[in-house]
Formats: C-alpha cells, sequence, structure tokens
C-alpha cells in the first residue's frame, strides 16, 4: 500500500477551504451557463482538475515530503532528548542519592526539573506548530507551479473555467485537464 505521505494532509485540508469556494463560484458559473447571460456566442469549454491527484504525482511533492519527513524525525529526536533529560532529572531527584546534596541544592534542582517538565510540555505545541509552518513553506510552491501550469493549459486549450474536481457533486458536461497538465508538466 503506498504511503499517502505527510503533505497529503495539508492539501485535504486545503482542498476543502477550496472546495467551498469553488462549490460558491461553480454554482454561479453553471447558473450563468444556464441562464444563458454569457455576453458572446461562444461556447463556454469547461475542465476540471484534482489538485489532491496532481500535486501527489510531482516530483517536487516526493522531495518536499522526504525533507518533511526528515524535519519531523529531527523534531521527535529533539522531543525524545528532552524526555529522556527530565526522566534522569526526575529519578536523580526521587533517589536516596539526594543525601548528599545539600537543601538549597534539592530545591533548585526540583526548581531545574519543573522548569525542563513546562518546556517539555511546550516543546510539543511548538513543534506541531514548527511541523505545519514546514508544511506549508514545502508545499506553497508546488501549490503555486500547479496552479500556474494549469492556468497555462486552460489558455492554450481555450477552456473557459477549471474548477476543482473535490467542489462538484454535479456539474455539466466537463473535460478532466489532469491528463494534460501533466503532460504539461512532464509527468507520467
Amino acid at each position: 500500500m503506498k504511503r499517502p505521505g505527510l503533505i497529503h494532509g495539508a492539501i485535504k485540508k486545503n482542498n476543502m477551504q477550496q472546495m467551498k469556494k469553488m462549490f460558491i463560484v461553480a454554482a454561479a458559473v453553471i447558473g450563468l451557463l444556464m441562464a444563458g447571460t454569457t455576453t458572446s456566442h461562444a461556447q463556454a469549454k469547461i475542465g476540471y482538475i484534482s489538485l489532491a491527484d496532481l500535486i501527489p504525482a510531482m516530483p517536487e511533492y516526493k522531495k518536499a515530503d522526504t525533507a518533511l519527513a526528515d524535519f519531523q524525525a529531527a523534531l521527535s529526536q529533539n522531543f525524545e532528548d528532552m524526555k529522556r533529560e527530565f526522566n534522569e532529572q526526575d529519578s536523580l531527584l526521587s533517589s536516596k542519592d539526594t543525601l548528599k546534596y545539600t537543601k538549597a541544592q534539592i530545591e533548585i534542582k526540583r526548581k531545574n526539573l519543573t522548569d525542563l517538565y513546562l518546556r517539555v510540555n511546550s516543546y510539543q505545541q511548538q513543534s506541531q506548530q514548527q511541523l505545519q509552518q514546514k508544511q506549508q513553506d514545502l508545499l506553497k510552491p508546488i501549490q503555486e507551479k500547479a496552479i500556474s501550469t494549469i492556468q497555462a493549459v486552460a489558455k492554450e486549450n481555450g477552456y473557459t473555467y477549471v474548477l476543482s474536481k473535490e467542489a462538484l457533486f454535479v456539474s455539466p458536461l466537463a473535460d478532466d485537464l489532469l491528463p494534460l497538465v501533466k503532460k504539461k508538466l512532464g509527468l507520467k
């Protein structure tokens, strides 16, 4: 079974947001086409495409997915190191070895342990935010390239409208632009 990739979740989330916008746009476009309010007598050419199918096929996506996995592994390793340090200090303060320390030293060690505990907890949240930001940073240029290629293919082939496949429940006859865009990108 093929691993969907770490970035795939971001694509789905982004596509859900786009789906809401595109549904409204698609309904308006279809309504205008049905009502015959187009100003020219030429037939509107409609196409659709799925970014969720296109982006994972791009070589840039594979590189970004690998980079994100490496970044996530580094964050996880840092977290594990922090947890190990906390557990070591906690074990030290829980053992009988504390008899060799003065009350002031034990108090300082407990305060340091509390501070480390707070850092470990906040690191989890910060690492999630860092991972999401990294994901967005890696995905943005890929999405921009995909969209600009879609726009170029639409222009070259005379498409008046290109809709997001994920936003359509019902639509008039339209062409799937995925093969044309993949060809333009040099993908198989």
